[in-house]
């Protein structure tokens, strides 16, 4: 397949931080390509530059699309004033400015004008190649697909909710059916009917697809290639066969590295015994049989100068070997030692008719030790701030609280109080005793930072990195209960699946809030569901739920 979308050393910085570093990768025409990494790692920055919208400070961009390009980003505000009517006649526009000069140069054709044939069969290609001929049944399609089919057409777009707006956003671009879609975060605000059909879409269409999306779900469903952007070494890796080929080849490459850790392991063991056992060998080994003490002597010597070679040969190797080590890889993310319990038994937490005005209606729960519970509810029923009542973060206006053991929490956006330059290593290292040395070699052994990051400041992390710290802080903090708000959010999707199997080792009682679906799909524990309302009711007490 020819190449679409090509980027070629590009690089990208703003305001002096180096985004992209030299990143070379390409597209072919009619992948379906996930972009994926943490929250500010610059997937949307790579995606504005392939839709144009953002220029390289260095490098190509390279985009090969009669088609078109249309670009869905995640925030863009529609003119309050306009009806929906006028929002998808605005994305139609060039596909029916197209039609109207097909049937122009029909009717100068049917006149005898031939000069006009070699215009109409271009246009022609390019209007079948966008479906043209199927737009309008598009636009009713994407419209009941996507839960707007009721909505009136000429409703004007300040009476729609937020997530209407992007819907509403997301079904013009789909009905204007350009040849390469370029989506930013296309499954926020879609419920789960929206999501099946916008999966099938993207899956039956002909044209190119590039989407940003932390929604494993729906990369696994979608995607057929992805790339990956480290927001560390501010590259971009290609990985083939969609999602499941993404995982395999980050477990292929951890096995990689491990295995040229022994290999440089093995070889700097080998180097020292040899250096050690040739110095040892300083005579040639054999008795003077004739006599002849000045002979002996200079065979002696040579072979003490040979060995000396070798020796020094030896010792030479193992100095290059250890000047570029190979380290061992980073464990699993694992809740080791202190997180996983104190031996508790019983309840560990109880909460009492808990109330806050506005933000959470009469809610009471019991967990005891070893329980897992997911809580789940509409935006706006207070699972956020459940979790805050329960941590001791945020007093409720009605009822109490009991906690028994230790409780870490992890909110949905870390913060840190931490004073003005103080740097990743030391906000790690904050409150706790023992030398910085001591953290840092604790903080590396999670493989969550690279090593010249330690020194970067609180104040410039990424959002993802600011969620890796705070996870690195509460996985080495003592804890009989754990209160995880949104916690695969921000994170790789390679993170997040870790992050999940380290939940499945801890022992200690869980509570998670979580829209992830991956993540609801796989959960083995009890279930509660919280509704919105100025005095919401829980849908459904917590009972055991077992995986799908």
């Amino acid at each position: 397949m020819p190449t679409q979308l090509t980027a070629s050393a590009v690089s990208k910085s703003y305001d002096g931080r180096t985004v992209l570093d030299g990143v070379s990768c390409a597209l072919s025409a009619g992948e379906r390509a996930g972009i994926v990494g943490e929250n500010g790692s610059g997937k949307t920055t790579l995606l504005r530059l392939f839709a144009g919208q953002e220029k390289p400070d260095q490098g190509e961009i390279v985009v090969h699309a009669e088609g078109g390009v249309g670009h869905l980003p995640q925030e863009e505000a529609l003119p309050h004033a306009s009806t929906v009517q006028e929002i998808i006649d605005g994305a139609m526009r060039e596909l029916r400015a197209m039609e109207r000069r097909l049937r122009e140069l029909e009717a100068a054709m049917s006149a005898g004008d031939e000069s006009v044939l070699r215009e109409y069969g271009e246009l022609l290609t390019v209007f079948e190649l966008r479906g043209g001929y199927e737009a309008e049944s598009r636009v009713e399609r994407a419209l009941y697909g996507l839960g707007l089919g009721v909505v009136p057409r000429d409703r004007a777009v300040g009476g729609l909710s937020g997530g209407e707006r992007v819907r509403l956003r997301l079904a013009a671009l789909l009905a204007a059916s350009p040849e390469v879609l370029l989506l930013d975060e296309p499954t926020n605000h879609l419920d789960d009917a929206a999501l099946r059909w916008l999966e099938e879409h993207l899956r039956a269409r002909r044209g190119t697809t590039v989407v940003v999306s932390h929604d494993r779900v729906f990369l696994e469903r979608v995607t057929t290639t992805l790339l990956e952007v480290d927001a560390d070494r501010r590259t971009v890796v290609r990985y083939g066969n969609g999602y499941a080929g993404y995982l395999a080849e980050k477990a292929a490459a951890r096995r990689r590295w491990a295995e040229a850790h022994e290999r440089w392991r093995a070889e700097a063991d080998r180097l020292r015994e040899t250096a050690a056992t040739t110095a040892r060998r300083v005579a040639p080994g054999r008795g003077m049989k004739d006599g002849n003490k000045m002979a002996y002597d200079r065979a002696g010597g040579r072979v003490q100068q040979s060995l000396a070679s070798r020796v020094r040969n030896a010792e030479e190797r193992l100095r290059r070997l250890l000047a570029e080590p190979v380290p061992p890889p980073p464990e699993p993310l694992r809740f080791t030692g202190a997180p996983t319990g104190s031996g508790m038994r019983g309840t560990v937490l109880e909460a009492e008719d808990i109330s806050v005005g506005g933000r959470l209606g009469r809610t009471g729960l019991t967990l005891t030790a070893g329980q897992r519970l997911l809580v789940t509810g509409a935006n706006g029923a207070g699972k956020s701030t459940l979790l805050h009542i329960l941590a001791g973060a945020l007093e409720p206006d009605t009822g109490r609280v009991v906690r028994r053991g230790r409780v870490g929490h992890l909110p949905q956006e870390p913060k840190f109080a931490v004073r003005e330059g103080t740097t990743l290593l030391e906000a790690f290292a904050a409150g706790r005793p023992g030398p910085l040395e001591q953290h840092a070699e604790r903080l590396m052994s999670l493989g969550l930072f690279a090593a010249d990051r330690l020194e970067t400041p609180v104040g410039r992390l990424s959002t993802g990195q600011r969620q890796r710290l705070a996870l690195a802080r509460l996985v080495t903090e003592p804890a009989d209960v754990l209160l995880l708000d949104e916690p695969t959010n921000h994170l790789s999707p390679a993170l997040a699946e870790e992050l999940e199997r380290a939940l499945e080792q801890y022992d200690g009682a869980l509570v998670v809030v979580s829209h992830d679906r991956r993540l609801r799909q796989r959960w083995r524990g009890a279930h509660l569901a919280l509704t919105e309302g100025p005095c919401p009711l829980l849908a459904g007490a917590a009972e055991e739920r077992s995986r799908p």
